[in-house]
């Protein structure tokens, strides 16, 4: 047999090979050892540390001490700049928008005052601030119940805990106002000893009861959607659970969609409010973007939540989900950008263009539901029976409802934009039928003109239409405000130094 120096004398380009080979298998041992060190330092950050507080510590900088890189990303949730095209994490004041919602909400909370929020870090801040609370001031008491603080704070679970949850959805929500101190975080969704996911507010739990599903036996990935289900779902307050107490319920026993929600609400008999100008009984959605969400394409494909709004990032090695809470839009390289490779630009333009869609025909009935409410009104003030009036009533309150479900949601329009188009275009229909309804009416009353469409072009001019005395309500909130929520945070902070 040759010697290799011979064979290499013989063929030249051997060595070559065997160089390249050489090369080749020094650069997979590199990047061999370089992800062993990497899945090490992954496998000591996901070691959870023990962790001395209680289960239901509300304060999220005392989860962030051993937490530090979750707990800097979630601060950031602090910051309201970013605006869409339609939404993002600035306050919108929508009666600005659209003034039209004050007519079609006239005699409930929400023509008061309507705002996109601005994100978890400002929950507890704006629920104070908002005219739809009410102003316990002077001692006059709010007219919305205590139920309205269950979102809105990890100081929920440990009340609850403390005082049962009827008996914590009791009274209006100024008695429990200095117990609710800290803004939603880490408590509303984390397991303390085990960091797992975790369900903490009973009404989720009780929802999927009535279906006959037991929560317990979701996936993880199933749990990356259902903590953002335990609040950003339709939900109602049942008052025949316990007596005088305004209990949380997901109306979900018939299914998810709008017509099976509704339909629960019609055997029940349930009402939210009754319109002040066209008496309709109406119902109001409150915001069923997890209802929504089931009907999309991503949910569909086993995408959850948390891929888009909460992804996974990396910082140094380790690898941890961002707590950032925010639009995707804001994130686009690590939300979408992970499945889709399409451009930046073209990615925003595309969900732009299913918003604009949905919107257009969502303000067509917008304008068609004042229509019926002003044409209502005109009808019962020319001698209009109860009998007479009964389907038209009916035909408002299911087209303000498809009408009211599609708007609640601010992302609806990209999670499932062919099933809200479907709905609105069942709200435009129903919309019709009660004006043709109204029409064939006022004839054989003996009024045959057009009733002119009000001058609501402002939020002001809207609001006065409806009758609020705006000023006073402002007036009433400031006293508020000023001489009782600093109480409420003094009080919350001498209460915490005993946790």
């Amino acid at each position: 047999m040759k010697p290799i120096q011979e064979k290499l004398k013989e063929k030249p380009w051997l060595g070559w090979v065997i160089f390249f080979l050489t090369v080749l298998v020094v650069f997979m041992l590199g990047m061999l050892a370089s992800s062993i060190v990497q899945r090490r330092a992954e496998a000591v950050f996901a070691y959870t540390p023990a962790v001395t507080f209680s289960e239901y510590e509300p304060r999220n900088s005392v989860w962030g001490e051993l937490f530090p890189r979750e707990y800097d990303s979630y601060i950031k949730t602090s910051d309201t700049t970013f605006r869409s095209k339609y939404n993002g994490s600035s306050m919108i004041d929508m009666l600005e928008e659209s003034p039209r919602m004050a007519v079609l909400w006239a005699g409930y909370a929400f023509s008061k005052d309507y705002s996109q929020g601005r994100g978890h870090y400002h929950a507890v801040e704006d629920i104070r601030n908002t005219l739809r609370t009410g102003s316990p001031a002077d001692g006059v008491p709010s007219p919305q119940p205590n139920t309205c603080w269950t979102c809105k704070s990890p100081d929920v679970p440990r009340m609850m805990n403390k005082t049962g949850v009827a008996e914590f959805y009791r009274g209006t929500w100024d008695t429990k106002g200095s117990e609710i101190i800290n803004p939603i975080g880490c408590a509303d969704c984390h397991d303390a000893k085990t960091m797992n996911l975790r369900i903490s507010r009973p009404a989720l739990i009780e929802a999927f009861q009535a279906t006959g599903r037991d929560i317990s036996k979701a996936t993880h990935q199933e749990m990356r959607s259902l903590v953002c289900a335990q609040c950003h779902v339709e939900y109602y307050f049942n008052k025949t659970i316990s007596d005088g107490v305004s209990y949380l319920v997901f109306p979900w026993k018939n299914g998810t969609s709008a017509e099976e929600i509704e339909k629960y609400y019609d055997n029940i008999g349930f009402t939210d409010w009754t319109h002040s100008m066209s008496r309709a009984p109406m119902l109001k959605a409150q915001h069923p973007d997890y209802e929504v969400y089931l009907t999309g394409t991503h949910a569909s494909r086993g995408v959850s939540c948390a891929d888009c709004h909460m992804p996974f990032i990396s910082e140094g090695g380790q690898k941890f989900t961002d707590h950032h809470l925010q639009s995707p839009l804001n994130n686009v390289a690590a939300s979408c950008q992970v499945c889709h490779r399409e451009e930046t630009e073209k990615l925003i333009n595309d969900v732009y263009s299913r918003q604009d869609k949905i919107i257009e025909n969502r303000n067509i009935l917008e304008t068609l539901l004042v229509k019926c409410h002003v044409e209502a009104k005109n009808a019962w003030d020319k001698g209009a029976t109860e009998e007479r009036m009964k389907d038209i009533l009916s035909d408002i309150r299911k087209a303000q409802w498809r009408w009211d479900f599609s708007a609640a949601g601010h992302g609806n329009s990209f999670h499932s934009p062919v099933e809200l188009g479907r709905i609105i275009a069942g709200g435009i229909a129903y919309a019709q039928d009660a004006r043709i309804k109204m029409a064939r009416l006022m004839a054989d009353l003996g009024e045959n003109r057009e009733i002119p469409y009000p001058d609501i072009t402002t939020k002001a001019k809207a609001q006065a239409y409806i009758g609020l005395d705006m000023k006073k309500l402002r007036e009433e909130k400031k006293v508020f405000l000023e001489n009782i929520v600093p109480e409420w945070i003094n009080s919350g902070k001498e209460r915490e130094k005993d946790y």
